[in-house]
């Protein structure tokens, strides 16, 4: 169990949050953002002290002879419920990840399979558009290149909200799909794939770059299927030198695509540094949930069968259709669940 002094440490650090910000002193908005990191935490310690006190009282009791029954009766559902509530303080103890509450870029693209995994990688995003708003998250496209059969080359978008990487992290890898192309007159079943990327956004004290390390162009666009007849030069393509990595946006202002593909740039590189932190932290990263690995096929979506199997934690629901329209929080929970098991597993060694 957590001790004593720590969890007195962060009561007290709770208090001074709370005078803090009753006061008007130091910066408001960073007290908030701690005060609310920390709230859940302390009202587990809490609960967890009220109990321990009740059954501490509870024993002392036995002694009483006039208290004794009641003492009795009391106990058994005292002691019964104190492991559940050492779990739940030892979980809202486990250290957060920093991107947590974090928006996210989401990155789509089809991989094997051609046209049908194309397809595909549409469906994922819209999948992901229909879950993000039964959360209250707004989704902006930031690039898209789409197929003549209307599925998807690449799509980026950024998805605001809170706590969105918290809930999608554990989407980034290869999302395997089994099913009857439309294109398909034998009747066989396809399999294809598409990749899947959920980037925490950066804020502009993660990465710092130098102006000398880009490349900028302007690149002319136009409408899809000639709506406009006159071009302009308002996309932006930003290339990083040292990394190679290379942003485009095609919104109609160039300085907001300047400003985008910057956002976006800087999410790449922050991704980049919490992967190389990842891999030195742990010789596994491919087995971990929600590493990041955006090279191991994560996920199948079996359509004759109307099956989804996440291969991590071996979860298979029968419910593809639902799942394929947005209703993806058991499947989060229950990836959510495996990785705090883990993670207090690691505690115990």
């Amino acid at each position: 169990m957590v001790s004593q002094e720590r969890l007195a440490q962060i009561l007290d650090r709770f208090e001074y949050l709370e005078a803090a910000m009753a006061d008007g002193t130091g910066n408001f908005a960073d007290l908030a953002r701690e005060y609310a990191e920390l709230k859940p935490v302390v009202e587990q310690i809490r609960a967890w002290r009220v109990l321990a006190d009740d059954i501490a009282t509870a024993e002392a009791m036995l002694d009483d002879p006039e208290m004794k029954d009641l003492a009795e009766e009391e106990l058994p559902d005292l002691r019964a419920r104190l492991p559940q509530a050492e779990e739940a303080l030892q979980l809202a103890l486990l250290p957060k990840d920093a991107a947590d509450a974090r928006p996210a870029i989401l990155e789509i693209r089809p991989g094997t399979g051609g046209d049908e995994a194309a397809l595909f990688a549409g469906d994922l995003l819209r999948m992901y558009q229909r879950y993000a708003e039964g959360q209250g998250w707004r989704v902006e496209i930031i690039e898209e290149q789409s197929t003549e059969l209307g599925g998807i080359k690449e799509v980026v978008a950024h998805i605001k909200g809170s706590g969105v990487f918290a809930r999608l992290k554990y989407e980034s890898g290869v999302h395997r799909v089994q099913r009857v192309p439309s294109t398909e007159s034998g009747g066989r079943i396809h399999t294809s794939a598409a990749t899947v990327a959920v980037l925490p956004e950066a804020e502009d004290v993660d990465i710092q770059i130098d102006a000398g390390d880009l490349r900028i162009d302007t690149m002319r666009s136009s409408g899809a299927g000639g709506q406009h007849v006159n071009t302009t030069d308002s996309a932006v393509r930003i290339t990083h030198l040292p990394t190679g990595l290379v942003v485009t946006s095609s919104e109609k202002s160039q300085h907001r695509n300047r400003e985008i593909a910057m956002q976006v740039l800087k999410t790449r590189l922050y991704d980049l540094e919490r992967q190389r932190i990842d891999a030195e932290r742990s010789a596994d990263r491919s087995a971990q949930v929600g590493s990041g690995d955006r090279s191991e096929r994560i996920r199948t979506y079996n359509f004759p069968q109307g099956r989804m199997t996440d291969h991590r934690i071996n979860l298979t629901l029968y419910k593809l259709d639902q799942v394929m329209g947005g209703d993806l929080d058991e499947i989060v929970d229950a990836l959510t669940a495996d990785d705090q098991a883990r993670r207090l597993a690691e505690m115990a060694q």
